[in-house]
């Protein structure tokens, strides 16, 4: 996930098949189920409660004791994005441990019935979980078939954020870091990612695109459902739907890899001339670290102000102004499609475990985006670094170190996305590759895609292949830059000195703001934008204010610095 406009300077897959236990006996008619659950003599052993995975930023997302294998998501959309959206969620799962009940991650959707194996099962909710309780419970090794009818709300209070985004002609999703599932059931956490069908019913006239490649398109009476389907495992956070007016630009890119853009119809011509910047933007990826992990990859380009762009799996979400919008320069704009295009390898592909491990999804993209810059606009990748080295400091007191990110306030859960885990963590990649020489550091990069393809990993497993790959011990290294308090010194940098943090932000010893040091033009006043954002009443330089978000980001209301605050995506 990148916040635009941003400044220069800030800026587990399912195991081995295991035998199905024998028909669960069967004790009672469903009748007899639903007649217990009325006087509340099911599961009376203890009450319904949320649990979690042990996520130290998020306690009680995700839920133990089961291993998904694959979502069948079929939503029902009546053309109207303010109405919820009637929703069928099948979810194949085995279990890993003996349980008398599970729990589904899902909030702000109306839950109309559950069955567990086909059979009626009992349901309450419990804080954002939706505990369910089947007939006979589940063995340690059971394959497992849920299924959800529910509906799903687009409609939010002002209290969250994320999940459907409403544009102006239908639907998108944007479910970082923990919307999931406010949209469809599910064990909403990285750790556990799993292959994804998703199925989309809307009016005639209305286009629907979803993560994946499409296996059919059926016409019925005045309405047509859409179904596609990924080939690689998914973490809920990055599934995408699509609906709208909208049309499919298609496109071949490297070694025959199909694109599919998704764009308002009568925009498509004045897009044309971004969209076709993506094969040879995945040629330039791939010439660093390697093939592109998946099945198709394309743009999709919502009519709509969310104030960030999204990786969301194959389809990356942006809104469609970034590209419509003249004050921004096009090196600029390129090198955000490249930042959303590498998570497809750095965070997509290869997931984060936990979400203290976010530094290696957006430090990796923050790298390649200003690679990039560096390599086909002569933005110097150096003068960024020490930029972000001057501020270093003062964004670890606000945010944490990089891979220890303050937990978010109360209610203000996206405050994990701070400028720490962009540039922040793009600087550790810098010191990194200062301290075990190039070389050895692009071998790390294009190792570390391919030996946890389709998984999730930690940043202990990034740490040990760079000794690796190094021969180096770097334990210690690299303990300092992820988890210092302050920033260590930088490998061949004597010269670069941090800011002092209780100095106002921006502000240099000279009196300098590090906006113009790093050479950003102002374009236009606080009234309009600036050459790289808007300000106070419209958005800063990175992101948007108090009111809107703020010079990386977006503040409590939104998001921040160079990601997110405590309430977004």
């Amino acid at each position: 996930m990148l916040l635009t406009p941003r400044t220069e300077a800030q800026r587990p897959v399912p195991g081995a098949p295991r035998t199905r236990p024998g028909t669960r006996r069967r004790a009672q008619a469903s009748a007899l189920v639903a007649l217990a659950a009325s006087f509340g003599l099911l599961a009376a052993s203890a009450p319904a409660e949320p649990l979690g995975v042990g996520d130290r930023l998020f306690p009680h997302l995700g839920n133990p004791g089961y291993d998904v294998a694959s979502y069948d998501l079929a939503f029902t959309y009546s053309g109207t994005n303010s109405k919820p959206l009637q929703a069928v969620t099948t979810i194949d799962a085995w279990t890993t441990k003996d349980l008398d009940r599970v729990n589904l991650d899902f909030a702000h959707g109306k839950v109309e019935s559950v069955e567990v194996d086909g059979t009626p099962a009992t349901f309450r909710s419990a804080g954002e979980d939706l505990v369910v309780t089947p007939e006979e419970p589940l063995a340690d090794g059971s394959w497992t078939q849920i299924t959800v009818r529910h509906t799903s709300d687009p409609v939010y209070g002002k209290t969250r954020e994320g999940g459907w985004v409403r544009t102006t002609d239908g639907l998108a999703m944007a479910n970082q870091a923990d919307a999931a599932h406010v949209v469809f059931p599910c064990n909403d956490h990285p750790s556990d990612k799993a292959m994804f069908t998703i199925r989309v019913t809307a009016p005639n006239g209305y286009t629907a695109v979803a993560n994946g490649l499409p296996t059919g398109v059926d016409r019925a009476g005045g309405s047509t459902t859409w179904t596609y389907r990924t080939r690689h495992p998914m973490a809920t956070e990055l599934a995408q739907v699509s609906i709208g007016r909208s049309e499919i630009v298609h496109r071949t890119g490297p070694h025959g890899l199909p694109l599919r853009d998704v764009v308002p119809a009568k925009d498509r011509k004045q897009l044309e001339p971004w969209l076709k910047k993506t094969p040879g933007q995945i040629s330039w990826m791939e010439s660093k670290v390697g093939r592109y992990p998946f099945e198709t990859y394309g743009l999709l380009m919502a009519d709509a102000a969310t104030g960030f762009e999204l990786e969301t799996q194959t389809l990356s979400l942006f809104e469609r102004d970034l590209f419509t919008e003249s004050a921004f320069p096009k090196w600029y704009i390129e090198s955000i499609m490249v930042h959303e295009l590498a998570h497809q390898w750095f965070g997509d592909s290869v997931s984060p475990r936990a979400w203290s491990d976010l530094w290696l999804s957006e430090g990796h993209a923050t790298w390649y985006e200003t690679l990039y810059a560096a390599e086909k606009a002569g933005r110097p990748m150096e003068a960024r670094m020490k930029a972000a080295y001057a501020a270093s400091d003062r964004w670890r007191a606000a945010g944490g170190p990089p891979a220890a990110p303050k937990v978010a306030a109360a209610g203000q859960k996206n405050g994990i996305f701070r400028p720490n885990v962009y540039d922040g963590a793009s600087l550790v990649l810098y010191a990194l590759r200062q301290e075990i020489g190039a070389p050895a550091f692009e071998r790390l990069e294009r190792a570390w895609v391919q030996r946890y393809k389709d998984r999730s990993a930690t940043t202990a497993d990034f740490v040990a292949l760079a000794e690796d790959i190094s021969g180096r011990h770097l334990d210690g290294f690299m303990h300092a830059w992820l988890y210092g308090e302050k920033t260590p010194p930088m490998p061949g940098k004597p010269e670069w000195k941090p800011a002092d943090p209780t100095k106002p932000a921006g502000q240099t010893a000279s009196g300098k703001t590090a906006g113009k040091k790093a050479g950003k033009k102002v374009s236009k006043t606080a009234a309009g934008k600036t050459a790289a954002g808007k300000t106070a009443a419209g958005k800063t330089a990175a992101g948007k204010t108090a009111a809107g978000k703020t010079a990386a980001g977006k503040t409590a209301a939104g998001k921040t610095a160079a990601g997110k605050k405590a309430t977004g995506e």
